[in-house]
């Protein structure tokens, strides 16, 4: 059965005492569109070649964060909550609540359509960025085995990672996570200086998004 309705989620879910995670809002375009820009030069992350607009994206993050169960998830620094905070209080609540909205987004994960055709409705492609200045730490790691826990909800059976065979950190993650080679599509992409391979890594997520080959 599919997901009819968004999943409920606080407006924030702590990742863990530095990180919390929410769904993407209509405001946050420029700052996805910044952080998938900044993937490409690098010629690692994504097949696409020239930085994008928001509004040659706005139409896909519409779609997103509209979607009952295609969501975009954007990760924020955590801020004290209002029983975390010091007891005087009023400036330190007021403070903390100001810094919410506008503490910036490092990182964002998606899930996609795997195909169009309605009978892949159970199964997904995960896609997962960081913003340059917070690679190399765990955060995506942290995400995606988060994200691995909401797919459930959302009617997701299997998850799917295309990841560039030369990305070897992504590689590395992702078979931590539990992943393994469904696929391999050699010299599929005109990187503009190299052909790339494609490796499809899969994996089948439970009720509770771990599966026994997650370590």
């Amino acid at each position: 059965m599919t997901a009819t309705s968004l999943p409920a989620l606080a407006p924030s879910y702590h990742l863990n005492d530095v990180w919390s995670v929410q769904h993407a809002r209509a405001e946050d375009l420029p700052e996805v569109v910044a952080i998938y820009n900044q993937s490409i030069a690098g010629k690692q992350a994504t097949a696409q070649l020239t930085p994008v607009t928001c509004e040659e994206r706005a139409a896909w993050f519409a779609e997103h964060i509209n979607s009952p169960t295609r969501p975009i998830y954007v990760v924020r620094a955590r801020v004290p909550s209002r029983e975390q905070a010091s007891e005087d209080t009023a400036q330190t609540v007021q403070a903390a609540q100001t810094s919410q909205k506008t503490s910036p987004i490092v990182a964002w994960g998606s899930f996609s359509d795997l195909y169009a055709r309605m009978a892949y409705h159970i199964s997904t492609e995960i896609s997962i960025y960081l913003h340059q200045d917070y690679q190399a730490k765990g955060l995506g790691s942290l995400l995606t085995r988060w994200m691995l826990t909401q797919a459930p909800s959302l009617g997701i059976h299997n998850v799917v990672a295309l990841i560039f065979a030369h990305n070897q950190p992504s590689l590395g993650m992702f078979g931590k996570l539990g992943f393994e080679q469904w696929g391999y599509m050699p010299k599929v992409c005109d990187m503009q200086g190299f052909v790339a391979d494609v490796v499809m890594l899969g994996k089948a997520v439970t009720s509770d998004g771990i599966s026994d080959k997650t370590s």
